[in-house]
């Protein structure tokens, strides 16, 4: 079987340059960067200063070496949204040699080492994620809890912020415990319903927090919606795979199982399906791929989430399917006019 190379023209005439289109992907991410900062404090903007000078860094030296124009492929924008997106992922305390490596690793082994834009086989921000997730499990739990802001009626001031990132402040452990996923996978919250039922203010706030920072993303997910950035087949097929899975268990299990509700609106759920699942370099091509392929993402997540060793699981669920992604779209080509089905794969001298 051969797989199908299929790249976008990446450089093109049109209205829609590619620098405009991941101009517009940054600008969506707007409303989930500013809840973020309003509930966590000011680490995630300090993230992304550090990770989109990285970045640029990064992709500039590669570019160099390469032999290539600097300039022109950094007026693309796509080294900076995988900054963006990376900055958005880390946890906002997280020490600032943590959201280098991320994005050192996500631009030159992910992204350059395979050719630059349009030839990546796997989403760089979620290469550098997991890189740093597996390596320094750590740092990378040291979520700023909401719970803790709540009590002291407070959030980390932007020198707090800068003393922890850059590791110089000691008592950071009073400011960071578990997000709600954490909570649940080590069963500190029995079930979904006791979660959003509880009488304790706290952990109320922390849910409460999360279901605003999703919604914000789902906000920015319909505007690249709205403006045909993306389709709607990835998101939809992902959310509504969580969703089944994660109700069906409900019903079979409540005491150990997290409602719907509960999945759909805490960790990187709805970043991850407009954002991150619906990259289109390494995502699937067709309609019908996107489908199977966002379903495929939405039953991982819910798998890592139960019964993996993480409490969220949209970088790994991501990576998985962009394994699966060339055999997808081999199966789910569609019919091209004047023909009488559909390839399947790449056929020559058959007649159609």
């Amino acid at each position: 079987m051969a797989l199908l190379r299929i790249s976008s023209p990446h450089t093109q005439r049109g209205g829609h340059r590619t620098s405009w289109v991941m101009q517009m992907v940054i600008l969506a991410t707007i409303p989930g960067i500013v809840i973020q900062t309003w509930l966590f404090g000011w680490g995630t903007l300090i993230n992304l200063m550090i990770a989109g000078i990285a970045a640029l860094v990064c992709e500039a030296a590669i570019l160099s070496i390469r032999r290539r124009s600097v300039m022109f492929f950094l007026k693309d924008y796509s080294a900076l949204l995988t900054a963006v997106l990376l900055g958005i992922a880390l946890p906002p305390s997280v020490p600032w040699w943590v959201t280098v490596t991320a994005v050192s690793f996500a631009i030159i082994f992910a992204k350059q080492l395979y050719g630059g834009l349009g030839n990546n086989p796997f989403n760089p921000a979620m290469v550098g994620y997991a890189i740093v997730l597996v390596s320094f499990p750590v740092p990378m739990s040291q979520w700023v809890g909401v719970e803790s802001i709540v009590s002291s009626g407070e959030s980390l001031s932007f020198f707090q912020s800068l003393q922890a990132i850059f590791q110089t402040l000691p008592t950071i452990d009073g400011y960071t415990m578990a997000t709600p996923l954490d909570g649940f996978k080590n069963k500190d919250l029995l079930d979904s319903a006791a979660a959003f039922k509880t009488v304790e203010a706290l952990q109320v706030a922390s849910l409460n927090s999360w279901l605003w920072v999703n919604m914000a993303y789902l906000v920015g997910g319909l505007g690249l919606l709205w403006l045909r950035i993306i389709t709607w087949h990835t998101p939809v097929a992902l959310l509504g795979a969580l969703l089944v899975m994660s109700g069906v268990f409900y019903l079979l299990d409540s005491s150990n199982s997290a409602t719907p509700l509960f999945h759909l609106t805490t960790g990187a759920a709805m970043f991850g399906a407009f954002f991150i699942a619906t990259d289109p370099v390494s995502s699937c091509t067709s309609n019908r791929g996107k489908l199977i392929y966002g379903s495929g993402i939405g039953i991982l997540i819910y798998i890592i989430r139960s019964w993996g060793g993480y409490p969220d699981g949209v970088a790994f669920a991501v990576l998985l399917m962009n394994f699966a992604a060339p055999l997808i779209d081999y199966y789910t080509q569609p019919r091209t006019y004047g023909h009488k089905k559909a390839k399947k794969g790449l056929t020559i001298g058959e007649d159609n």
